[in-house]
């Protein structure tokens, strides 16, 4: 076993990460709170809980994430939109395909479009799973396009 100098001590998680696992498990207990909805009803819904996150961004990362929005729901309309530990997300069959990490939730200096291993990006040995943010230009966005199209085929 190796030792740890006192300057090495493990911190814990940072606040950012405590409430993210707390909006989490708020999230896990509103999904099962809706388990005698429809699966149209249980979608809209999560669809709802989406915007309402994004609407509580501060406008830089609100202006990118309804972008972002717009984008996966029309390029993958297949992927149902739901939050991820206080995170617009985006899934297939339950499981996450990609999310819109603000740069305001981990106070970081930009946004982040982050791909999961169920996103079909594999593009040899090695292949970028999140690309920061910080403005969507045009060819930014048929980027995001092609990566979301990609991701769910």
């Amino acid at each position: 076993m190796a030792s740890t100098k006192s300057s090495e001590k493990y911190s814990g998680f940072t606040a950012e990460e405590r409430a993210a696992m707390k909006e989490h498990a708020s999230e896990e207990k509103k999904a099962a709170s809706r388990r005698g909805a429809s699966r149209a009803e249980k979608e809209a819904a999560a669809e709802q809980d989406v915007l309402a996150k994004i609407a509580e961004m501060g406008d830089t990362d609100r202006v990118l994430a309804e972008r972002i929005h717009k984008i996966i729901t029309e390029a993958a309309p297949e992927l149902a939109p739901k939050l991820w530990y206080g995170m617009p997300a985006y899934a297939r069959d339950g499981k996450i395909v990609c999310h819109f990490q603000s740069a305001e939730k981990f106070k970081s200096r930009y946004a982040t479009l982050g791909f999961s291993d169920q996103a079909a990006l594999d593009d040899g040995a090695m292949w970028p799973a999140a690309y920061a943010l910080t403005e969507l230009t045009s060819p930014a966005e048929e980027q995001i396009t092609a990566l979301v199209r990609k991701a769910v085929r």
